[in-house]
């Protein structure tokens, strides 16, 4: 499972879900999309918009699991993960 989380330097919520997936033990690539235009162009054209965080999560049968903003319910769903 490889997880993706495209963020802002200045986005609180992205520090939120970060901290969240770090207390947790999950491991990911974190994008910073105001830093990178290749990057925000393809977080754009993944998620049709530019909110942030926006996070991919591909499973081992490259499915792909999308979630905009910190969505702590989807994530431990998505990762098989506990509050």
């Amino acid at each position: 499972m490889r997880v993706t989380i495209y963020t802002t330097t200045t986005c609180p919520y992205c520090r939120m879900e970060k901290d969240y997936l770090d207390s947790k033990g999950v491991k990911y690539e974190n994008i910073f999309v105001d830093n990178d235009p290749d990057a925000a162009t393809e977080m754009l054209e993944k998620s049709g918009q530019m909110g942030v965080p926006f996070t991919v999560i591909q499973n081992e049968d490259d499915a792909e699991v999308k979630i905009l903003g910190f969505d702590k319910e989807k994530l431990n769903e998505s990762l098989g993960l506990t509050s």
